[in-house]
């Protein structure tokens, strides 16, 4: 096949706009920030099943302290009960046996108190545990809001970017011949398509080529098609091909 340098140098550009949307393509499929924030989506998860589990001992111990205070309501309730009871009664034995009522209400009372202090520790404890939590899950929020914002940033400029380079390469594949456009797509589909022949060098597979083949392409009219022994993409020469 034969075609002019200048279809032929066409052809390089074609060859860069397919770079370019293939990157930006892949830009705006897989963003830099899709791996990083899928792990923070996970992060959040197992948070938040710990956070459930902190709330729920929490709340069990608002629970108990409430039961607690319940108790001590009812304590204090009978002893103000029987206090008034022996301040009015006048038969020893009935203020005997209400004596020792109250000893054993006061001492219930003590023990109530100690258990609500050492559960209002806890509970204390466990608002901490749950306070500290809660900060870890607004942190992991934050940060994926945050990647989330640049994700859709990076899709939209690569969005963005990948229409322009197609609209660019449209313009330009209207002016190229449709028989060396046809040949180009086929060899891109395996290789660069095009490169320039630079220092005797592919352009698209950085192969030096050997004697044999440089005088091959030396015997070559500047209209021939030429290929890449290597990687079979179309050469395009230049002044400093090294012809």
């Amino acid at each position: 096949m034969n075609a002019s340098p200048a279809d032929q140098r066409r052809l390089i550009e074609v060859a860069e706009l397919d770079t370019r949307i293939r990157q930006a393509d892949h830009a705006r499929r897989n963003p830099p920030q899709a791996p990083r924030v899928q792990e923070l989506l996970a992060r959040r998860q197992q948070l938040s099943q710990e956070m459930a589990s902190r709330l729920g001992a929490r709340d069990d111990l608002r629970t108990e302290l409430s039961r607690i205070e319940s108790d001590v309501s009812v304590v204090d309730a009978r002893t103000a009960r029987d206090a008034d009871r022996l301040a009015s009664s006048s038969n020893s034995k009935e203020a005997q046996g209400l004596e020792s009522e109250l000893a054993s209400l006061a001492r219930r009372k003590s023990d109530l108190e100690d258990a609500e202090l050492e559960v209002m520790e806890r509970l204390e404890s466990a608002d901490a545990a749950a306070a500290e939590q809660e900060a870890l899950i607004a942190q992991t929020n934050a940060e994926g809001a945050e990647l989330s914002a640049a994700a859709k940033r990076t899709v939209a400029e690569a969005t963005a970017a990948f229409d322009a380079a197609t609209r660019d390469r449209a313009a330009i594949t209207g002016s190229i011949p449709a028989d060396l456009l046809a040949l180009y797509e086929r060899i891109s589909a395996r290789s660069a398509g095009a490169a320039f022949l630079r220092a005797r060098t592919c352009g698209g597979c950085r192969m030096v080529l050997a004697g044999t083949d440089l005088q091959v392409l030396r015997q070559a009219a500047e209209d021939d098609i030429v290929t890449c022994p290597e990687c079979g993409c179309i050469l395009v020469r230049a002044e400093d091909s090294g012809l």
